[in-house]
């Protein structure tokens, strides 16, 4: 029923200014028209995540969206650049290499975005 459509992730956040600001400058993310207050919309590659205003905003302790790149050292240095701090998470059969978790063929980076979710970017 809904293997053939797209999923969109999404990400609650308190401040609008400050979330446009993160996803679009730090992040590079490309805006899409929404035409609801509240909410913003971005472009990232095939996909897109849709970034709304809630008083929930943070409170989701597992990772809210995660973006699969090539080279996952250049991005975590990229984005840490830019300013992202990276989170570092105690997980059975991973080890760390700086910010970076990996498990057999699988690396993986969190960070958190102004409200507290938790972002990540994996290679494998």
């Amino acid at each position: 029923m809904l293997g053939s459509t797209d999923v969109i992730a999404t990400c609650a956040v308190r401040d609008l200014e400050k979330a446009k600001k993160f996803y679009e400058a730090t992040l590079g993310l490309t805006p899409l028209p929404t035409g609801e207050a509240g909410v913003l919309s971005y472009k990232s590659g095939h996909s897109s995540l849709l970034v709304y205003q809630s008083q929930y905003a943070g409170t989701n302790k597992a990772t809210a969206a995660t973006w699969a790149v090539n080279d996952l050292e250049a991005t975590v240095q990229g984005l840490k650049a830019k300013g992202v701090r990276f989170e570092h998470y105690d997980l059975p059969g991973t080890e760390r290499k700086g910010d970076i978790h990996g498990s057999g063929r699988t690396k993986a980076a969190w960070f958190k975005d102004p409200d507290g979710n938790i972002l990540a970017v994996v290679s494998g």
